[in-house]
């Protein structure tokens, strides 16, 4: 088996918010991630929901180099294999199958798999990942889910994602079986068609100065 040039918990080291982050265009992918990195946000992930964003990742891998980049709604092994082709150093899924846990496994590419029910946590548990994305964080139960999963789970630690927002997110971060949320507000559509980086560092800058309680 490969080991992976880095873990993925090691992303919930560089701060307490992964911006979920949608391009349309590939041109504002690098002063796109150029501005969250000026903000104090390294950890980008871009979904895999556009048709530009593989070209997006491999990017701002290439002229980016303080950010690490992640591949986002990875929902098959060859979306894993495009992610680590085009720069990607982590994948992140909506769910958990063990053919994406196989894939990323052999390839050495760092996985942060989604769940949603207690089974979904046994079945990535089971297969060596014991740092989860909770998603839909706010639908699928939100802070009581994730106190209700610290009793049988207490040896495992998440990323809520999914309708978190600036301030909800200290509340996410305080529980002790959350290592870092993931979060769509830095990066607002509007924001991001207007250009208007400065907007987003500052979020950025927000977003960097959780602390968990």
């Amino acid at each position: 088996m490969n080991t992976p040039s880095m873990q993925a918990l090691d992303l919930a080291t560089c701060g307490p918010v992964i911006p979920v982050i949608v391009l349309d265009r590939v041109d504002d992918a690098v002063p796109m991630a150029q501005a969250l990195v000026a903000g104090g946000v390294r950890v980008l992930e871009v979904t895999l929901r556009t048709p530009v964003a593989l070209q997006c990742m491999e990017a701002i891998a290439r002229a980016v180099p303080e950010a690490i980049v992640g591949a986002g709604t990875v929902r098959s092994a060859a979306d894993a294999r495009a992610a680590k082709d085009a720069g990607c150093r982590f994948a992140v899924s909506p769910g958990y199958s063990p053919e994406i846990g196989r894939a990323c496994r052999d390839m050495a590419l760092a996985l942060l798999p989604g769940v949603a029910t207690a089974s979904e946590v046994m079945a990535a548990n089971a297969d060596g990942y014991g740092f989860l994305k909770f998603f839909p964080a706010a639908a699928a139960g939100g802070i009581a889910m994730l106190k209700a999963f610290a009793g049988p789970f207490g040896d495992v630690v998440f990323c809520p994602t999914g309708g978190i927002t600036l301030a909800s997110a200290p509340q996410f971060l305080a529980l002790p079986n959350v290592r870092v949320c993931g979060g769509s507000w830095l990066t607002p559509p509007d924001a991001v068609a207007a250009g208007d980086w400065a907007r987003i560092t500052a979020l950025a800058r927000e977003a960097a100065a959780l602390r968990q309680g």
